[in-house]
């Protein structure tokens, strides 16, 4: 038998171990079971924000991390800027066209095949974005290119083309993805809850219509460029293969002739109060329904965030581990996956939204499920398991997030931008160690309300209202405080709502 060269260098390798240290196994402790190995204390410090922060001449904040291990620099730019800051008169849209083609539609000097050569030439990525809340732009090249990238980079940002070919091309490709909107469950239930939530009218659920889309023209994209993006709306990552003082100074020179101009205003909270009840999408083609459960949550800053994790974890975001997970999918076998996100808004309140997809006669006693596991865990307190295992998720975990120079300086960067205080990472461990079970079962009580619950199903109503004959008990359409409505599918181009 011919043996694989592989297992054989691998082989070869293993005996010349046990040759250099004979015995080596014998004086080693095996454990029976995993539940039994031990591990040294991890000794983990996280870097110091405030050493790695610089504010620059122009009023411009950079974080930069230095590593040696590659020839390679990263430069992000987070740009405080998106849908919400975009004037009045301009129609929806005009931000995200402007960001994707910042990129996309060349330079003052480049064409946009130009462009893409020379950035394929010097083997450099750049990306550019606007969303609804802030922007990105981001460049990774070789050390060796560093000031020809630089430049190149800095002349997206500052002067784009917006080339009327390239533009024309964008709104092609997002004309199809509009006809395509109805398609899929899951979208559909994203969009329509999160109308549910913060209404019509917010910025964060406006859907662009065909007619607002085709009435975008490049002048709007300048507009948007000049009102928009400048110094004053920018933080810097910076990371890999650079020397702080070059680094800062090649920003530097690239922004001293580059005036700012006023900061954005804040983001703008939804104006409407979400509605219990229970809402139905019907999609007459599926044989599994969506639900969505769930109401308004907190802000980030909110003295009980850490204990809100814990409690969630539990609930249903800690996987495998949590309630929801394991009575929907391990127990009852309802759902190929279950959970919860208790989310912590930026700017204004963000939601608590538990989740599942099921079969169409299995979601009424899925959804009796969750809210009895809301229910649970406002009434009683979770276990010491529970409690530590939900604690080590995040404490032990926590070093994750400084595993590279980029991560190290974007998590800063985006504290930065959140207005938030860049030391509160050396405290972080800490904070989530001290919570109790007793903190857990407040902070339920507290925030999450049953009688408040928006309950979103989206599939084929018929069949999930008729539920299964089997367990005529759960009901959809009883566990509800509110009303019942039925939201028909939306024209996915013009996004009116007619009657079903």
């Amino acid at each position: 038998m011919k043996i694989p060269c592989g297992y054989r260098r691998f082989m070869v390798a293993a005996i010349g171990l046990l040759a250099l240290a004979p015995g080596a196994l014998a004086q080693q402790e095996i454990a029976s079971h995993p539940l039994e190995l031990t591990f040294s204390e991890l000794d983990f410090q996280p870097p110091d924000g405030a050493a790695l922060r610089h504010a620059l001449g122009s009023g411009t904040v950079a974080y930069v991390v230095e590593d040696h291990a590659l020839p390679l620099v990263n430069v992000t730019v987070t740009i405080r800027s998106g849908a919400y800051t975009a004037p009045a008169m301009m129609q929806p849209g005009v931000a995200r066209l402007a960001g994707s083609q910042m990129r996309a539609g060349g330079t003052s000097s480049l064409s946009p095949s130009e462009l893409d050569e020379e950035l394929d030439f010097l083997a450099a990525q750049v990306r550019t974005s606007i969303g609804s809340t802030s922007g990105s732009a981001s460049m990774n090249c070789l050390v060796k290119d560093l000031d020809r990238c630089l430049d190149l980079f800095f002349e997206i940002l500052r002067q784009p083309r917006y080339d009327q070919e390239r533009l024309d091309l964008a709104k092609s490709q997002q004309l199809q993805q509009m006809e395509q909107r109805n398609d899929d469950t899951g979208g559909i239930e994203l969009r329509e809850w999160s109308r549910l939530l913060y209404g019509d009218s917010h910025f964060s659920t406006h859907a662009t219509t065909e007619v607002e889309l085709e009435a975008i023209t490049r002048e709007d994209l300048l507009a948007f460029h000049a009102y928009a993006i400048h110094p004053g709306n920018f933080i810097f990552a910076i990371s890999g293969d650079v020397q702080t003082a070059e680094i800062l100074a090649q920003i530097e020179a690239r922004l001293s002739d580059w005036s700012t101009a006023e900061a954005p205003g804040d983001v703008p909270a939804p104006a409407i109060e979400p509605q219990p009840g229970l809402y139905l999408v019907h999609k007459e083609d599926v044989n599994q329904g969506r639900v969505s459960i769930g109401h308004l949550s907190t802000v980030i800053d909110n003295p009980d965030r850490f204990a809100l994790r814990i409690m969630n974890n539990i609930l249903g975001g800690g996987g495998f581990t949590s309630r929801i997970l394991s009575r929907v999918r391990s127990d009852e076998g309802l759902a190929y996956s279950a959970g919860s996100a208790f989310g912590l808004g930026t700017h204004y309140e963000g939601s608590f939204r538990a989740s599942f997809q099921s079969r169409s006669e299995a979601v009424a006693r899925a959804t009796s499920i969750v809210i009895e596991e809301i229910d649970r865990i406002r009434n009683e307190k979770v276990s010491e398991e529970e409690l530590a295992n939900a604690k080590a998720s995040f404490i032990d975990t926590f070093s994750r997030n400084f595993a590279s120079a980029g991560q190290i300086a974007g998590l800063f960067a985006g504290l930065e931008l959140q207005g938030r205080d860049i030391g509160l990472v050396s405290t972080y461990r800490d904070d989530m160690a001290a919570v109790t079970d007793d903190d857990v079962l407040r902070v339920a009580q507290e925030y999450l309300h049953p009688d408040q619950l928006v309950i979103l199903a989206v599939g084929n109503v018929d069949d999930i209202l008729a539920g299964d004959p089997d367990n005529p008990e759960f009901s959809l359409e009883a566990m509800v405080s509110g009303g019942v409505t039925h939201i028909p599918l939306p024209d996915p181009m013009t996004m009116e709502y007619a009657g079903r």
